[in-house]
């Protein structure tokens, strides 16, 4: 203890001139203060490079942050929350710290006389520290708070709330057993945890530097923690890999002793997830989804009955485009996540200047498969800069659904780090294009397929068909989220592209060689096609049938004794609507729900609602479909990616009135 003490002050004591402080912090509120309501405030601590700030138990050394405030009569501001922090040891001693930008949350209560702006003032210390040296810092926090009804900042905010830990209802138990501390955490079996390690928020009870032990009884998890004093009670966080806690109080009691060890979870739990996702990208050959490309994926196909060395290579290509297009997917989704915004897969799909690419893609594929011009790269010989390019444009336009096992193996990657999720993410594009591999490296399963010849160009015009349908579904979403402009719009650009291609193709069979003045004015023509997408209307039409979802509804409507049913759904998730044509659309389902009373309520995730995109993190889902049935007084039930119209009818029929 006295080597300790002696070097926090040795450090406290370092002379340090800095131009700027280690930590900057600004208090900003997340909207208006509603009169007799509560505001959520946040101290956002922005740490310079190097610099680390403390959470409010430092660890061995350090300081929690201290903050006096200087509020208006009958304003109250609530406790700091603060996110869960990193561990960082530093000589030897174990330090509780965030090395980057945190916001530490306050809720403020406004009197219900509150009116016009009030002044909300704070004076705060902290301790910055880099490895060599402690500054203790001071400022005053000020805030201008308008009072009033208004919509709040959410985008922030939420990002800031996720960073909280979440709260435990059940209260756990601890036990003292010769020189350890046993704590028995209420957490079901069926909640892997990965690199669990507790948080100590009673100060000095536990030794930090040691070395944690957890094992499992049950529906409990077990703490063994090296103790230094014994406590009168205990609290804590439960922090697992990737960031998220537990928050948990815990009292007196018997703590059962554990049989199983928790060990290799994690890894368990990638080797699953990337299983899952090569199981799911088999499968989504076979899910409507992959309309879009079925015409290339034929091609590649037909192409087998060639050359042995030129099928590996084309197969190789292709998959390999496959592989690093959801892989690229997955890590720009990861960035955007990271950066704060509310995304789930197939959030590509949400933009209308991403869905006016898909657009003019699905036109020019057509018109290629119909033989007004010829490109190497969609319909020409096979190479494999073009089998790559196949692979990649397979996995942007393949993957807005999650079918089977992709749900699972999806959460699960958001929750991994990021080299595995990257991981789950190239899996998935190894399924999509794993059937092609067999068939390029399995001379058995090549003899199976007819000899190249006539048929392919039949087959080619053949695949215009779906391939003109997907385009027509391209502007159907574009109408659905710009309206009448942009269905006028997407039939203009897509006329206009099909005109160009046209002529192109008449200048190919005349020998002429326009092809690099084409090709410029085409990239010309589909980069400001894009760039003039319109915008989404902000109003998306609820589905057909059902309420608008919200977790207020939901809860009323259970608070009346009634069951609901709930489906997540979007505009471009064609399995999605599969499901609400076979299944919930239908008259002998919805006969069934009026005779038991069941609410039925949608989710239109079309545009990225950040409500549902908060929903379906808080269900460890990565993207829709998703499909709960609430009995009152029960848990929700979720329900297969695949329904069937005798799987809601027989809930329906279940229900007692």
């Amino acid at each position: 203890m006295f080597r300790r003490l002696f070097l926090l002050l040795a450090l406290l004591l370092v002379p340090a001139l800095a131009q700027a402080r280690g930590i900057e912090p600004e208090l900003v509120a997340e909207g208006p203060a509603p009169p007799g309501g509560e505001v959520e405030l946040a101290i956002h601590m922005r740490t310079n490079p190097g610099w680390h700030g403390y959470w409010l138990n430092p660890g061995d050394a350090g300081l929690p942050m201290d903050v006096q405030w200087h509020l208006p009569k009958a304003f109250a501001a609530g406790p700091l929350r603060y996110p869960v922090p990193t561990r960082l040891t530093v000589a030897g001693l174990m330090n509780y710290v965030f090395e980057r930008d945190y916001a530490v949350l306050v809720r403020l209560k406004v009197p219900p006389g509150a009116k016009g702006a009030v002044a909300i003032r704070a004076d705060a210390h902290w301790l910055a520290c880099t490895d060599r040296i402690c500054v203790p810092e001071q400022g005053q926090l000020a805030l201008d708070l308008p009072v009033g009804i208004g919509l709040p900042s959410r985008g922030q905010f939420d990002a800031w709330r996720r960073a909280l830990p979440q709260p435990l209802a059940t209260a756990a138990r601890f036990a003292v057993k010769g020189d350890k501390l046993r704590i028995a955490i209420p957490l079901p079996a069926s909640v892997e945890v990965r690199d669990p390690y507790v948080f100590a928020i009673t100060d000095r009870a536990i030794d930090y530097e040691a070395k944690q032990s957890f094992k499992r009884a049950g529906d409990w998890l077990i703490a063994e923690l090296p103790m230094k004093s014994r406590p009168e009670q205990f609290s804590g966080i439960l922090a697992s890999q990737g960031g998220r806690g537990l928050e948990f109080r815990a009292v007196p009691g018997p703590v059962p002793e554990g049989d199983t060890a928790l060990s290799g979870l994690g890894q368990n739990a990638l080797l699953w997830a990337i299983l899952g996702a090569v199981a799911g990208g088999i499968l989504l050959n076979l899910m409507p989804c992959v309309f879009p490309i079925l015409a290339l994926k034929a091609l590649h196909l037909s192409r087998a009955g060639g050359e042995p060395r030129e099928v590996r290579l084309d197969a190789l290509a292709y998959t390999a485009g496959t592989i690093i297009g959801t892989g690229a997917l997955g890590g720009v989704l990861l960035a955007i996540r990271a950066a704060g915004a509310e995304a789930g897969w197939a959030f590509q799909l949400q933009d209308p200047r991403t869905i006016m690419l898909l657009l003019l893609l699905a036109v020019a594929i057509t018109a290629n498969l119909l033989g007004l011009f010829e490109l190497p790269v969609l319909g020409g010989r096979a190479q494999p800069a073009g089998s790559f390019g196949a692979g990649a444009l397979a996995a942007f336009v393949a993957t807005p659904c999650a079918g089977p096992f992709l749900g699972a193996a999806l959460g699960t990657a958001l929750l991994l780090p990021v080299v595995g999720s990257i991981a789950v993410f190239a899996a998935l594009g190894l399924g999509l294009g794993l059937p092609f591999l067999a068939v390029a490296l399995v001379p058995a399963l090549r003899r199976w397929l007819p000899r190249p010849g006539r048929w392919m160009d039949r087959l080619k015009r053949f695949l215009a068909i779906p391939m003109a349908a997907s385009a027509v579904g391209a502007i159907w979403l574009l109408y659905r989220l710009g309206g009448q402009p942009a269905l006028i719009a997407a039939a203009a650009w897509a006329v206009l592209l099909l005109a160009l291609l046209a002529a192109f193709g008449f200048a190919q069979r005349k020998g002429r060689s326009v092809g690099i003045a084409v090709a410029a004015l085409a990239s010309v023509f589909t980069i400001y096609a894009v760039a003039t997408a319109p915008k989404p209307s902000g109003a998306v039409r609820g589905a057909s049938g059902a309420d608008t979802w919200s977790e207020a509804r939901v809860a009323n409507t259970l608070q009346q004794g009634k069951p609901v049913f709930v489906y997540f759904t979007a505009d471009w998730c064609l399995t999605c609507k599969v499901n609400e044509a076979a299944a919930i659309d239908r008259g002998e389902v919805r006969d069934a729900f009026k005779k038991a009373g069941v609410t039925v309520l949608a989710g239109d995730w079309t545009n990225g609602d950040p409500a549902i995109t908060r929903f379906l993190d808080s269900r460890g889902r990565a993207g829709v479909p998703l499909y709960l049935w609430y009995a009152p007084g029960e848990p929700p039930e979720e329900l297969p990616q695949l329904l069937t119209p005798a799987m809601l009818i027989a809930r329906a029929q279940a229900v007692k009135r």
